[in-house]
């Protein structure tokens, strides 16, 4: 008995030939969907890219009590129980999060590990004098754009690519152990991730006129680019993608050449998708996980069955890990909530009625396979919010002396096997308030277009919600953050899709265009700092921004425009945009120093 898993990062359904494309060339995932089950139903769960890889090691959701962050002392890793039952296990990657302090216990759980560097801003090159750096569309800066241009100087050959060399090593490891059993080998590419940087092999297959400024890394926001702009991102995009499917092909080709099919066990899936323009927006995060982010591929063959064609059963991430434990005979542990997938791969056997998925702190969504249900927080603060964990460490660094003063000892927990864990108030990626309570039909609005008003359907949805979340052991303060029962019944009282109509509506409403609104010295183009030292501009933003008078966003948006924090999110609606542009006018430019 063996195992691959092949998994991409940000890998969109919506671009694959097998799923409906039919403009990007990816003939390898349509051979792969030939040769086994392709999963018209699988959702991500706990997001983003280390909450997912948390559910895949454990198989139960996580982005209900913690953000980003490690394995836990408590947490069933399912690398760690197949190597423990005797099957040796590799990882082969070059997603640079898993050496981060916010990633760091995932890869000793495998038996061996190999890293490959160089994606995105990766610490890898050490480099004193400032790189050359384009212009660009990208409002990016720091200390990982810069170290992504060194980065990119090292990476000039499609062989040197930090893709090429983990298939590479993939590949090397099926040919030593072909012919040896019980082992797992996941391969896990950091690509499509962004930045979408490919080569000229792979590009030359989207032909497009773009001579505007650099754009492979577009920003997570709104879209203020030209419609060209955001062809040319697309494109960008789907060369990387067809990147990704030669790599697939040489994994295939392999199957084919050591018999690989007739003992191997393969499954091929991403964390989550990426908004690539749909919408007004790019990335994730910030705004609800629709589908195109969350409604993920799937592809699974599995040599005892032999079973192929396409697959209507809901499915999610979660269900990853138990999938390989059963497959090598490893009981699952009681903490797990996914369920193997063998017969839903052999017959279309349901495991699951709904899917739960969402991001720490922003919307807590549930679907049927049907209706999409996205709850929003019930108040404008987004409060309570608690972190619950062991290891208090963000993607880049421990939780900071100020994060850890108010932490108290809370628990156990009912999945932390005994062990209390540190609870401290915690703050979110963004705020789910501004976009409201959502509901929709995929059925009738597959491109969640049209969200329903429907107190009926979302009683019931909402109550499904509840549900699930107390069978996810959903700490007390998201049953109050999302203003639902911690027990008893859902009742008309709980309903939010009405009530927050209004800003659903302002979230949909586009923004303008950076050209509408004229430059001076005190306008919605200069930056916040500059307009919180002028008195007079500052009355005017405050008035229009209250949420800027709490100094510490004030210091961490300062650097931004009025303009640019609007497209960040709709925090900021456009008719506030316009009201504070129509307030700045007025103003004469600050004095000068004196003479």
């Amino acid at each position: 008995m063996k195992a691959v898993l092949v998994m991409f990062d940000s890998l969109n359904r919506r671009f694959l030939p097998p799923y409906g494309c039919d403009w990007t060339l990816a003939p390898n995932f349509s051979r792969l969907a030939a040769r086994s089950a392709t999963f018209d139903n699988c959702y991500g769960g706990s997001m983003p890219c280390m909450p997912a890889r948390r559910e895949m090691h454990t198989g139960r959701y996580n982005f209900l009590h913690r953000s980003w962050g490690p394995l836990e002392p408590f947490d069933d890793s399912v690398p760690d129980l197949l190597g423990k039952a005797g099957v040796y296990t590799h990882l082969v990657t070059d997603h640079q999060h898993y050496w981060e302090d916010g990633g760091a216990t995932y890869h000793n759980r495998y038996g061996s590990y190999e890293f490959f560097r160089g994606q995105e801003g990766d610490k890898w090159k050490g480099h004193v004098a400032d790189p050359d750096i384009p212009e660009t569309l990208s409002w990016r800066a720091g200390p990982a754009w810069r170290q992504d241009w060194v980065n990119r100087q090292y990476l000039q050959d499609i062989a040197d690519h930090p893709q090429t060399r983990t298939f590479d090593a993939g590949l090397e490891f099926l040919a030593t152990n072909r012919d040896q059993d019980r082992w797992f080998l996941q391969i896990e590419c950091f690509d499509p991730h962004e930045p979408f940087y490919s080569y000229a092999e792979h590009k030359k297959h989207y032909p497009h006129d773009w001579d505007g400024p650099h754009f492979d890394w577009p920003d997570y926001r709104r879209v203020t680019e030209s419609p060209e702009a955001v062809e040319h991102a697309r494109n960008e995009y789907a060369a990387l993608l067809t990147m990704c499917d030669d790599s697939l092909g040489r994994v295939l080709d392999a199957f084919d050449e050591h018999d690989l099919w007739d003992d191997t066990l393969l499954i091929v899936c991403t964390d989550h998708g990426l908004l690539l323009g749909e919408r007004g927006w790019w990335g994730k995060n910030i705004q609800p996980w629709y589908d195109e982010n969350i409604h993920t591929p799937l592809f699974v063959w599995d040599p005892r069955t032999r079973a192929t064609g396409r697959r209507a059963a809901l499915v999610q991430t979660v269900d990853l890990g138990p999938t390989l434990l059963e497959y090598f005979g490893v009981p699952r542990t009681p903490d797990m909530q996914g369920r193997p997938l063998a017969d839903t791969v052999a017959h279309d056997t349901p495991v699951r009625l709904h899917g739960l998925f969402g991001v720490f702190g922003g919307h807590v969504n549930i679907t049927d396979g049907r209706y999409v249900y996205m709850r929003a927080c019930k108040d404008a603060d987004n409060r309570p919010l608690y972190e619950h964990t062991l290891m208090p460490t963000h993607m880049h660094g421990p939780f900071t002396p100020q994060e850890l003063a108010p932490a108290t000892l809370a628990g156990p927990l009912p999945f932390t096997k005994g062990m209390p864990v540190l609870r401290l108030p915690a703050n979110a990626w963004g705020n789910p308030y501004a976009f409201g309570t959502l509901l929709f039909d995929l059925y009738t609005d597959p491109d969640q277009e049209q969200p329903l008003v429907d107190d009926a359907l979302e009683l019931q949805l909402a109550a499904l919600l509840t549900q699930a979340l107390r069978d996810a052991d959903a700490p007390a303060d998201q049953f109050e953050r999302l203003g639902l029962p911690a027990a008893g019944p859902v009742t008309a009282e709980h309903l939010q899709v009405r009530a927050q109509r209004p800003q659903a509506l302002a979230s949909a409403e586009p923004l303008p265009e950076a050209g509408d609104f004229p430059d001076a010295p005190l306008s919605v183009h200069t930056p916040l700092r500059t307009l919180l030292e002028d008195e007079r501009a500052a009355a005017a933003v405050l008035e229009r921004l209250p949420m800027l008078a709490a100094p510490g966003l004030r210091a961490m948006l300062g650097a931004l425009s009025p303009f640019r924090l609007a497209a960040m999110g709709p925090s900021v609606r456009p008719a506030d945009l316009r009201a504070l542009a129509d307030a700045l006018a007025g103003l004469p430019a600050p004095a000068g120093p004196a003479e």
